[in-house]
């Protein structure tokens, strides 16, 4: 075994400046793509809701850009204020809100979504009011991202003490029927602009615990900036690398239970960039009892990686990395290693990611270092993408972190250098800007693109971009 702490990954930022945060890097430096004639100068955000939660998520959207002061903390760091949002400063873009890119729910409304009976017709029906309000919108004005500002009444008509398997998601089904319209949507809960709006948990009767409002501000906004069409940072590239295209694949149950189907996320570069499939069927083994495609739907899948790849970029990448969130079986294994061979490439790396039931424990009262990576073979490792950061000067968590359970499955590259990797992955979540994320984007991503598809017709074409996913 061989213990090492891995450096802190940089991200870059406008006019090639580099931090290790993404709030540090944005507010002193602008985002990635500062310069870059695609650049939103404008957010221009459609809005839906009742009158109320229109002004009120209207009202905050204002107030932020004029900047949010930092809360009291012995952690500045960790709780930095949000800076002034102008075409001058900060993302370098106005967000503006518009009458005629805003749809008001009556009360009436609400309560056609009250009158019927069982959660589940209840979120068709709270989907299909949304639904035909942003049709309209993106028929008839030109919005950038599209608001759903939910209303208390509606969240509470919705909610259920303890979900219950395979029952319709307000949010990824929302996101589903709407798609088609090409605007990516954002929902904000009442409790973002109102802390007072805060939602009780059924059982204990307290409040949910909110972020506080300048955490809530960098997310929002980020999140927002990168729907419309923007790239708040990036990875830094290091041009002795080989050219790389990462791929995350994952599962997810149909939401009657009766099959699995798999869901891939593919991540073309530093920038974040890539596109979502739907793949094949998907079996649970007998032997592992977890999912597995069989050899011609795991070569198809990454055949079609490939391909995607080579319309982008006019070429293929020198190396393909997949994160699986499953073992790979030695049919999956032989069916992608045919696929690399066909497409000619160089190097792959196939490499099977999980919680780890492996703990570390260091003196004091705080968990491992983010970055603490223990080699345990010379193929498999536990990696600490969450834990105490320096940075921070605390652990920011709430519970005890799980560490990551690398194992390759296929490639030459160590178990460190793949930590480093998605180490340095896990900092392209664009709905978060504490840089700690526990996952890989390749499979952060391709987790939420399962919820989401699961709420997808069979025959429904569905967009490829992520922004329409998280």
């Amino acid at each position: 075994m061989n213990l090492s702490i891995l450096e802190e990954p940089e991200l870059e930022f406008g006019g090639g400046s580099r931090h290790v945060d993404i709030r540090f890097g944005i507010k002193d430096h602008g985002p990635f793509d500062l310069q870059a004639p695609k650049a939103p100068k404008e957010v221009r955000l459609g809005l839906i809701g009742t009158a109320e939660t229109v002004e009120g998520t209207s009202l905050w959207i204002e107030k932020c850009s004029l900047g949010i002061r930092q809360k009291k903390t012995k952690q500045p760091n960790l709780f930095p204020a949000f800076p002034q949002v102008s075409s001058t400063s900060s993302f370098c873009s106005d967000f503006s809100t518009d009458p005629t890119r805003t749809r008001i729910l009556s009360g009436t409304a609400i309560d056609t979504v009250g009158a019927v009976e069982g959660i589940a017709l209840r979120v068709e029906r709270a989907a299909a009011l949304f639904t035909k309000e942003i049709e309209f919108l993106a028929e008839n004005s030109n919005p950038s991202v599209i608001i759903c500002a939910l209303p208390l009444e509606l969240l509470e008509l919705l909610s259920e003490e303890r979900k219950s398997p395979g029952r319709k998601d307000l949010h990824h089904l929302l996101k589903a029927r709407t798609m088609e319209f090409r605007i990516p949507i954002q929902l904000i809960l009442p409790s973002t602009y109102d802390e007072s709006k805060a939602r009780k948990q059924k059982r204990a009767g307290t409040p949910r615990p909110l972020q506080d409002e300048a955490t809530r501000a960098w997310n929002i906004f980020s999140a927002l900036y990168y729907k419309a069409g923007g790239t708040p940072w990036r990875l830094v590239r290091d041009p002795a690398q080989l050219s790389a295209c990462f791929v995350g694949i994952s599962f997810f149950e149909s939401l009657d239970r009766s099959r699995l189907t798999t869901s891939m996320a593919q991540v073309f570069n530093e920038l974040g960039e890539g596109v979502v499939v739907r793949g094949g069927a998907a079996s649970l083994s007998k032997d592992d009892r977890q999912p597995h495609l069989s050899g011609d739907d795991c070569r198809r899948l990454i055949a079609d990686a490939l391909a995607r790849y080579r319309d982008v970029h006019f070429t293929l990448p020198a190396r393909i990395v997949i994160h699986k969130s499953s073992p790979f079986s030695p049919e999956e294994e032989a069916g992608a290693k045919k696929a690399v061979q066909e497409a000619k490439i160089a190097v792959h790396d196939f490499v099977h990611l999980t919680d780890s039931d492996i703990r570390l424990y260091r003196d004091g009262i705080y968990p491992p270092l983010r970055g603490t990576f223990l080699q345990t073979s010379a193929r498999s490792g536990v990696l600490y993408t969450k834990g105490s950061v320096p940075f921070f000067e605390t652990y920011p968590g709430m519970y005890v972190p799980r560490p990551v359970s690398i194992k390759i499955a296929a490639g030459d590259q160590t178990p460190s250098a793949h930590a480093k990797e998605i180490l340095a992955l896990t900092k392209m979540n664009w709905n978060s800007t504490q840089f700690d994320g526990g996952m890989p984007l390749t499979l952060t991503a391709a987790y939420g693109v399962g919820n989401v598809l699961k709420h997808c017709g069979e025959n429904q074409r569905i967009e490829p971009r992520y922004s329409f996913y998280m």
